[in-house]
């Protein structure tokens, strides 16, 4: 069977790129320490060698729109075109090509439905900034092939923060049951609070750095009931206008299990909290 050596939930700020590239003398004062937390988190997956990523994001309106938002959709491409010309002109991200592994991403959509989650797919799915900028950090080589899962969290109705727990521990399943001798990792990216075009978009931290604290606390211990007590769709709305990412964080929980992070980081960047946590369910050197 498949062994799943690694789970990383990661925010994905478009701006790293960029600023990871700009000449010393034209960083700004937070750029080296950004990138040595970068490259320790990225240190978390090379060292267990994986075969395969399972890549959880969500499209920002890029290819599916409130006409056609599917909650949960698997791709299952031999190929997929990354980053759209917003994100060329707006944050500087390149162009990209990833590869997929059509084998997982059939049996995840097979067994995903028989688990009870009608899960939609795309043969033609072209991956945004919440998938590339996550390849970017923990894997910029960009020489694995990658099942990409999207999940709604922006077009209401959304599903219940409990449903994406419970997918993140289908997910889990699904990996351990799959017959191959490969090495999976599971990486997922979502918001702490967030604000995006809003009053509080670029504050001077967060817009709710009461709700980044509890919410790296739930991550980092595995508290997966602490937060399922306490965010709710609704609740959701105070932290920041786009703070319903945070569920893709609790999904990522579903996949880890309710045990502590093997390692969590985080960094204020004046207007978000940046967040970097790694779980190895098998231990390091499984």
């Amino acid at each position: 069977m498949a062994k799943l050596v690694a789970v990383l939930a990661t925010t994905h700020h478009p701006f790293f790129y960029r600023t990871s590239t700009l000449p010393a003398q034209e960083r700004p004062a937070f750029a080296d320490e950004w990138v040595r937390k970068v490259e320790t988190y990225r240190e978390t997956l090379t060292r267990v060698n994986p075969d395969v990523l399972v890549m959880v994001g969500s499209d920002h309106f890029h290819q599916l729109w409130l006409d056609n938002m599917p909650q949960f959709l698997v791709g299952k491409a031999p190929f997929y075109d990354a980053n759209f010309h917003n994100e060329e002109r707006e944050f500087g991200l390149p162009r990209m090509l990833l590869k997929g592994h059509e084998d997982l991403s059939a049996y995840m959509l097979r067994e995903g439905l028989d688990k009870g989650f009608d899960l939609a797919f795309s043969n033609e799915l072209r991956i945004d900034h919440s998938i590339t900028c996550p390849i970017i950090t923990v894997r910029p080589q960009n020489d694995l092939p990658i099942v990409p899962i999207y999940t709604n969290i922006f077009a209401p109705p959304l599903p219940q923060p409990k449903r994406f727990v419970q997918l993140g521990q289908a997910i889990r399943e699904i990996i351990d049951s799959w017959p191959s001798h490969l090495r999976v990792a599971v990486i997922g990216t979502g918001h702490l609070s967030l604000e995006l075009g809003g009053p509080r978009q670029f504050g001077p931290h967060g817009p709710d750095p009461e709700f980044d604290e509890k919410a790296v606390r739930w991550i980092a211990s595995g508290d997966i009931e602490g937060a399922l007590s306490e965010v709710t769709l609704d609740s959701l709305w105070q932290p920041g206008n786009a703070t319903h990412g945070f569920m893709d964080f609790m999904l990522m929980m579903g996949v880890a299990g309710e045990r502590k992070a093997d390692h969590a980081d985080t960094l204020d960047l004046f207007h978000t909290m940046e967040a970097y946590f790694t779980w190895y369910p098998n231990g390091v050197d499984a």
